[in-house]
């Protein structure tokens, strides 16, 4: 009878801890989504590292995931010196971040799916807080604005919506400029695209958004139909 070549006990043992843990990953990585369409997940460590609970990177790639109501077209992530409670995750407790994992990674946001996310209020309550950051401070005062539509540009997203005043209700459409200032700056500038809109928005007027000491942005590009960006982002325990 031929010999038959069975693995060693301890490398069977870490491809189940291998398993467990990359089940528990993606376990935590869809509660932190209320949808998503696709998900892979690797894990590169070694043995010793996975056991202590240290892993020197993780590659994750989504797509159609929905945040907070924001629906993102495609993700692809790489967090790198992650440590985890891998002791509680062994036990079938859910995985915790046990310090700051700074993650690099490319973002696509299509047309179809950002306007298919102006019912959130994430998209929408921003896209407000920002249209009256480029008004003109004697700008009279305006009702909510119901977003309608986004369209994207070469460097431009034009919004379209209804803006209300104490007496009417009128269509508004305006164009704003976006650049990146420094990681984690923005500069919005407002251009103006209609005459008919001199009375509110007659010159251009420019706003600075600053993302945080959590965000380094290489890249935000907006072309006809899509917006990429590329960067890092610390994600907090």
């Amino acid at each position: 009878m031929p010999e038959r070549n069975f693995p060693p006990k301890n490398t069977s043992k870490i491809r189940i801890i291998t398993q467990v843990l990359t089940t528990a990953l993606k376990l935590w990585l869809r509660a932190q989504v209320s949808q998503i369409s696709e998900l892979k997940v690797e894990i590169k460590a070694s043995d010793r590292q996975i056991i202590s609970g240290r892993i020197p990177s993780v590659s994750i790639f989504a797509t159609h995931a929905v945040y907070q109501g924001l629906l993102i077209t495609q993700i692809q992530l790489i967090a790198e010196n992650i440590r985890i409670n891998i002791g509680s995750v062994l036990k079938g407790q859910p995985l915790q971040l046990l310090e700051i994992v700074p993650v690099v990674g490319d973002l696509i946001v299509d047309e179809k799916d950002l306007n298919a996310s102006l019912s959130s209020d994430l998209l929408s309550t921003a896209l407000s807080d920002l249209f009256v950051k480029v008004l003109p401070t004697d700008c009279p005062q305006l009702q909510p604005i119901n977003w309608q539509e986004i369209i994207l540009e070469n460097n431009q997203i034009i919004l379209r919506g209804m803006r209300g005043t104490n007496s009417e209700t009128t269509p508004l459409e305006i164009c704003l400029g976006l650049r990146l200032v420094s990681g984690h700056e923005l500069q919005v500038t407002h251009i103006p695209i209609k005459p008919d809109q001199g009375d509110i928005l007659e010159d251009n007027h420019e706003y600075n958004l600053d993302l945080g000491s959590d965000v380094d942005i290489q890249e935000l590009t907006l072309i006809p139909g899509k917006l990429v960006c590329r960067g890092r982002i610390n994600v907090n325990p």
